[in-house]
This record gives structure tokens, sequence and C-alpha cells, in this order.
């Protein structure tokens, strides 16, 4: 099978036989086998198991493993700490931690 490149350009879109081709070459790659190059290859039942034994062992020494816990938030806080993205919560508890190690926050928290 005979593999096409198209060079396009930004804002530039491709033509309609090059969308026919792109979409016949990949209707003909889908019915072939997959090809593994020696780096790639599928993992054995056997590899896979014992990746999930570390892994178990892993979590098992993972040292002190944080709290979890609820907390009362307004919603428009947690809205902005959700625009954040992936990851949020964890900024949360470190914001909570340099507030907890400054006095001028805690004391402005108190009122």
């Amino acid at each position: 099978m005979e593999m096409t490149t198209v060079t396009l350009k930004a804002g530039q879109k491709p033509t309609r036989e090059e969308l026919k081709r792109a979409k016949k070459e990949y209707q003909e790659a889908k019915r072939l086998p997959p090809i593994y190059d020696s780096e790639c290859l599928p993992s054995a039942p056997e590899a896979l198991a014992e990746f999930a034994a570390m892994a178990r062992e892993r979590k098992r020494n993972r040292r002190n493993p944080l709290p979890i816990v609820a907390l009362r938030i307004q919603p428009d806080v947690l809205e902005k700490y959700k625009a954040l993205g992936r990851g949020y919560s964890g900024i949360m508890a470190d914001v909570l931690k340099l507030a907890v190690d400054n006095p001028e926050i805690l004391s402005k928290a108190r009122g």
C-alpha cells in the first residue's frame, strides 16, 4: 500500500481529490493487520500480570497517603478553582497550606 503525503498551509483546505484519496487509503489500512516494530510489541499476559503486581506493591508502599476530607466552599470559589482545569484540588491543597503557614493570612481570615 502506498502512503500519500499532503502539506497544507494555515487556513488551506485539502481538495476533494485529496480527501477522497485519504478516505480510500484509510479504508484499505483498516483491513490490514497491525504491524509492530521491535520496541512496540504487544505485552504478553505474564508481563501484564507482573506490571499489575508492581503497581499493587507500589500503592501499598506509598508514604503518608493524604487524608480525604469534605469541605463546604462557596460556589463561586469552587468554580474559580475548577476553571484552572485538571488538578485543581491539588492547587487548592497548596493554597490552604500556604495560608495556614502565613499568620497574616490567618489573622485576616479570622476577621
